[in-house]
């Protein structure tokens, strides 16, 4: 067991050229058989895992990545974590995941670097401020701190907006969450994996699962068939993002989703000018700056099916032109890298949680652009549900039957977003 981050720890550790550091996480070689097998090793897996060990007591759980842990779409976000929603199913779970955001840094002996700098969404017409205070009521009702800004304050907080007579879209007010911000996204894996190994859960890395066993006869899982040896497994939870509807193929279903490729940009360094997250749902661009200097900067997802994890000139071209109608300043500033995430959407923008049509198999997918800022809140409710069978409260909104029964929590046409 490694031993607690500390003062105390950093200074002994400074006098020996800090050389007795523990590993931060084992790399086991995979055993024959688990109680529970997560494939996925982002955020929400190593979450999952951590509170299975951890609240369940699960005395066998694995991890498998099939590249290395955090470098899906938990290391390709733009870290920004919200809970500006409209419906209550979906208030409560991101309000959730931000109260635990919070406290993680602390609960896992692991700073994650969570910066409430608030985050601004500027308002461009009376009738999107109007979309806007219906928002802000709804939260508000649900207790979540979300509130309405004229445009007068939008630009004392962010004094660099753009204030010209003549903007195409001028801005006339906006929405603001002061406890929203950022999260240092690597912190985040690094933190979860760490307190997962302390409790014994084995993180297999560069093991890619490639076939899902079930019995002939109940249907169940029984084993999974990855590159390195078939493993057998109680339960299995699948947290692969992008590659969902993969996965679920391999297990003989389909789910109801697409898979977009969806790009983030960021700068060159600059000085501190961006203390707030901003963003603008008309002009297709958010952006907040880093510890480094750097504007980390996200737009839409692409309008067609991908798997691909690289950017293109059209949105970098589209985003680029957003941010500087948006704030003027920084029209000079260059771009200095650009990336995409594997997003998958179901139709009503909102995730999948809980149970598949699969015995034994769980699903945790569909997040769209928002799976970064739930990963607490996913973990917490994911294990809760694999450990028990039955759905997490906080997710019962989020089952897959809910296209049956089209009791759909549509998100992108109550809140505006494409999550």
């Amino acid at each position: 067991m490694s031993r607690r981050y500390s003062a105390l720890a950093l200074f002994r550790n400074s006098l020996t050229g800090n050389r007795d550091w523990d590993p931060v996480w084992r790399s086991p070689e995979p055993k024959p058989r688990y109680d529970v097998v997560i494939i996925g090793g982002g955020g929400h897996g190593l979450a999952t895992a951590y509170h299975l060990a951890r609240d369940f007591g699960v005395p066998r759980v694995a991890v498998l990545e099939k590249g290395w842990i955090g470098g899906g779409n938990t290391g390709r976000n733009t870290t920004i974590v919200r809970s500006d929603y409209y419906y209550p199913a979906s208030t409560a779970f991101f309000d959730r995941s931000v109260t635990l955001y919070e406290r993680l840094s602390r609960e896992l002996n692991f700073n994650i670097m969570f910066s409430q700098r608030g985050m601004l969404t500027v308002a461009h017409s009376r009738a999107e401020l109007d979309w806007q205070r219906r928002l802000v009521n709804a939260a508000q009702l649900a207790g979540v701190d979300l509130e309405t800004v004229t445009a007068a304050e939008a630009r004392r907080l962010c004094p660099i907006l753009n204030d010209s007579s003549g903007m195409r879209h001028p801005i006339v007010g906006g929405m603001l969450q002061r406890r929203a911000g950022t999260v240092r996204h690597d912190a985040v894996v690094w933190g979860y994996a760490r307190a997962a190994d302390r409790l014994g859960v084995d993180i297999v890395q560069n093991c890619e699962v490639t076939g899902i066993d079930r019995d002939a006869v109940s249907g169940a899982v029984t084993s999974v068939r990855t590159s390195r040896g078939v493993i057998g497994c109680g339960k299995v939870g699948v947290a692969v993002a992008g590659h969902s509807s993969v996965l679920a193929d391999m297990a003989g279903f389909r789910l109801p989703l697409r898979s977009f490729s969806l790009q983030a940009f960021v700068s060159e360094p600059l000085k501190p000018v961006l203390d707030i997250v901003v963003s603008s749902a008309v002009l297709g661009v958010y952006a907040s700056q880093s510890d480094k200097g750097g504007l980390v900067v996200g737009g839409n997802a692409d309008p067609y099916a991908s798997y691909a994890q690289r950017g293109n000139m059209p949105a970098a071209e589209a985003v680029a032109a957003g941010l500087v109608e948006l704030i003027p300043a920084f029209s000079r500033v260059r771009l200095l890298r650009q990336w995409a995430g594997i997003v998958d959407y179901a139709h009503d923008s909102s995730p999948i949680l809980g149970l598949s049509p699969v015995p034994n198999l769980y699903l945790n997918c569909g997040w769209g652009g928002g799976g970064f800022k739930a990963i607490p809140a996913g973990g917490e409710t994911f294990a809760h549900t694999i450990a028990t069978g039955e759905p997490h409260p906080l997710i019962r909104a989020f089952s897959l039957d809910r296209f049956r029964s089209l009791a759909l929590v549509d998100e992108a046409a109550a809140a505006g977003i494409e999550h």
